[in-house]
């Protein structure tokens, strides 16, 4: 039998019109989407956003509220970022909506997934960007090549819709699967090391950045840059849980060195292990 990947969950950073949530709530519904997670500070929810809704209200009910990106994406092992990628450098490819798809197919089964929207007026950061392993573009016409926040939304929705259609599977069918369908053949082992999530990459990133201070690498102001590049080479590696944990040790032992002979602290006093 072939395992299903979880149904995506859709994020949206500091949005700031409620009737915008309200639309998002209704493409995810269309979809078979359930799951919304807010970044503060974000649009309280009200009569607006419920009208926008139409019969998905309870989309807007169960909405997660969350203090910061960090915090929201700490239990998804893969993070799907959208973006215009206008003038912007970008050391990977943007893909395209459809194949996006066919790259959460590809995740080792039971792989919880976010796809992050920005805030309507400016889009994504790029230091929120950089905590995605996949940077989304939908190809709009140059005339007119912005989206609204729930168009966005339906558009992903919709081609992962398609996607959770097993193959012979008419994807309008109310009994269309709920979940994308990986790409794993029959008789294939699908035993494969679960990516790590998100808090488990915050956590070395923030272990990498303390020892990366002790050893005096932040000389000046391009720190923030560099610490941003390495987030992004970070999330764009997609390690497992597995590889992370090795290069967490790694860390503690160079930790280890940086306190001296057998792991003293300067003034001899030893440190724990």
């Amino acid at each position: 039998m072939k395992t299903t990947a979880l149904a995506p969950a859709v994020v949206l950073v500091r949005p700031q019109e409620e009737g915008n949530v309200g639309a998002v709530a209704r493409a995810m519904a269309n979809f078979g989407l359930e799951r919304l997670l807010l970044v503060e500070p974000a649009t309280p929810l009200r009569a607006t956003a419920y009208a926008l809704a139409v019969h998905s209200g309870a989309i807007l009910e169960r909405a997660e509220r969350h203090p910061d990106l960090r915090s929201a994406l700490s239990g998804f092992g893969r993070i799907v970022a959208t973006t215009a990628g206008r003038d912007r450098p970008w050391p990977r490819r943007l893909v395209a909506p459809r194949d996006m798809v066919r790259r959460l197919a590809a995740d080792p089964p039971g792989t919880s997934a976010a796809l992050v929207f920005g805030p309507e007026p400016s889009g994504l950061t790029n230091q929120e960007l950089a905590h995605a392993s996949l940077l989304v573009r939908i190809p709009t016409s140059p005339v007119q090549p912005t989206l609204n926040l729930g168009q966005a939304v339906l558009v992903l929705a919709y081609e992962l819709f398609l996607g959770r259609a097993e193959p012979g599977r008419d994807a309008g069918r109310d009994d269309a699967a709920l979940a994308i369908v990986p790409t794993v053949a029959d008789g294939e082992s699908s035993a494969v090391e679960p990516r790590a999530t998100g808090e488990e990459l915050a956590g070395f990133f923030d272990h990498l950045a303390t020892l990366l201070r002790r050893v005096r690498f932040a000389r000046d102001s391009t720190i923030s840059g560099v610490e941003r590049d390495l987030r992004q080479l970070l999330a764009r590696a997609a390690p497992t849980r597995r590889e992370v944990t090795i290069l967490r040790g790694v860390l503690r032992r160079l930790g280890h060195a940086l306190d001296g002979p057998e792991g003293r602290r300067p003034g001899g006093r030893r440190r724990a292990r």
